[in-house]
This record gives structure tokens, sequence and C-alpha cells, in this order.
């Protein structure tokens, strides 16, 4: 069974809507393109090993719109080594539509995500999960991942869409790296998914250790 990777790029009240441009997902949201300006090269770098080993792509409508106008230009450019990889390996699509899907080794994946996203489970070691928040919710609400790249940016937006929805579950997560900051202060978190639901206990009470 392979491993499912979320990479995801969150502000401090952990908004993650639109980070890389207004035209991202526009809808009641004025700061599309947030994350551009606290971009730096050791980010840059950050998110190219994040990518390291990918066989598959597995991505929101808007995402694969952005990414299909995107990233085929670029194919064989040496300073955007990252498109070898988005342009080579299949492409799965979440969409509630029928969309045309010109970008080579696009898929649409089933109406039953879950259980469509457990397939490519079994077809392939790797897979990235990138943008869509909507996408992400419904990864980490069934518990479809393995492992979660989260840059968290130092800016407060206060309004947009969240990580974390009123349809998140209790989960446990372990940190598998030191968090990593940036120049331009942002922090990289990589967390993986652990059996269980958070534990509970009572700051209080007297130390009955042995």
């Amino acid at each position: 069974m392979g491993i499912i990777q979320i990479e995801l790029f969150a502000t401090l009240d952990l908004v993650a809507q639109a980070p890389g441009g207004p035209e991202e997902d526009p809808e009641n949201f004025p700061f599309g393109g947030w994350q551009a300006p606290l971009i730096d090269d050791v980010a840059g770098t950050q998110i190219d090993a994040a990518y390291e080993g990918t066989d598959a792509l597995l991505l929101g409508r808007r995402t694969y719109d952005i990414f299909a106008a995107y990233w085929p230009q670029y194919e064989g450019d040496e300073n955007f080594k990252i498109a070898e990889l988005f342009n080579r390996v299949p492409k799965y699509v979440a969409s509630r539509g029928t969309p045309d899907l010109p970008w080579a080794g696009s898929t649409q994946l089933g109406p039953d995500l879950p259980a469509a996203v457990r397939e490519i489970r079994d077809r392939h070691e790797s897979i990235r999960v990138v943008g869509s928040v909507d996408l992400v919710q419904t990864h980490l609400r069934e518990k479809l991942f393995d492992r979660l790249d989260l840059w968290v940016h130092p800016i407060v937006l206060g309004v947009g869409k969240k990580v974390f929805d009123d349809g998140a579950v209790p989960s446990n997560l372990s940190l598998l790296a030191p968090p990593a900051a940036t120049p331009n202060g942002t922090v990289y978190l990589r967390y993986g998914l652990e059996d269980g639901v958070p534990a509970t206990g009572d700051m209080g009470a007297p130390d009955r250790g042995v």
C-alpha cells in the first residue's frame, strides 16, 4: 500500500485558501496570493525536496487547471526541474463535474472519493495531495493520508477557508522531523498520522508515578 502525503500552505490562523494567486479560489476571499511575498530560497528547496519520489499527484479541480496551464510550458527547462516530475507522473483529479483534462496522464476520480483514493493508493507507492482545501479536508476527515507537510506562514488573515472545518475528526499525529524556519519566518512542519484518538488527562492531578 502506498504513502499519501499532503502538501499544504497555511497562515497562523490556518487559512489555506488560494496561497499561490488571486485566480486560485477568489470566492469571497480578498487575499489570493498571500504566500507569494513570503517565499524564499529555503522554502523553495524544502518544497522541491517534499516532492522527491512522487509517482502520482492527486489534485483538486482548480489546482489541476492552474497546473495544466503552467507546468507543461516548462518541460525540459533546467530552472524548473519540478516541471519534469509534474509532467511525467499520473495526475488524478477530484471533481464533481465532467472537466476537460488535456494534461497528459490525467484521470478523473470517481464520485466516491474515499473509495477512489484507496484504489490508487494500492497502485502507487508515493502520492502527493496538492491544492483545494475541500480535497484536503476530505483526506483529513477520512484519515486518508500518512503524512502532512505543513508550511505555517507568519501572517493572520481572519477570513478564508481553513485547514480544519466543522467536520474535522479527532486524530493523533507525530512530528517526523524538527521544525525548520525559513528566513522570512515560515515554519515547516512534517507530521505523520498515528493510530487512535487524542488522550486526555488532568494537569492538576497529583503525580501517581512510581
